[in-house]
């Protein structure tokens, strides 16, 4: 198996990580101790601490992001592309996807880490595009 389609494994296991471990601890701690119930929890409703927001909005980023890069590793099979630089740029977009998850989670949001956090967000971006391009240069 190619490296993209590794780091395409990593970035679904991450995204299920921050899902389980961020969002799956808070709401099933407060069911289990009983500050809470099953049928609280709404997807279009805002609820639960800041950290909490912050994980759901982490999560949502990496359900966001984690299409269009199976599009891209899935172009790049079926066209049997490879190279370094696409295993490169694949390290880079799973890199920068851990950094912006860990301080959209980690860090209360100020104007510096909200500026850090948008960076690793356009790295992935302008990454993929990259990716993209180069696939269908080598496709033609």
């Amino acid at each position: 198996m190619n490296t993209p389609t590794w780091i395409l494994l990593a970035f679904a296991g991450w995204t299920l990580l921050i899902l389980f471990g961020t969002v799956g601890v808070y709401r099933w701690s407060r069911i289990l101790t009983g500050r809470a119930t099953v049928g609280e929890w709404q997807a279009n409703k805002p609820q639960g601490s800041d950290w909490y927001q912050r994980a759901i909005a982490a999560h949502r980023n990496c359900i966001e992001n984690l299409p269009v890069y199976t599009a891209i590793v899935v172009a790049m099979n079926f066209t049997h592309t490879e190279s370094t630089l696409l295993n490169t740029l694949a390290i880079i977009v799973f890199i920068s996807r851990i950094a912006q998850s860990l301080i959209h989670i980690c860090l209360t949001q100020t104007d510096k880490v909200a500026t850090w956090r948008f960076m690793f967000f356009f790295a992935q971006i302008v990454t993929m595009i990259w990716m993209g391009i180069n696939i269908a240069i080598n496709a033609i």
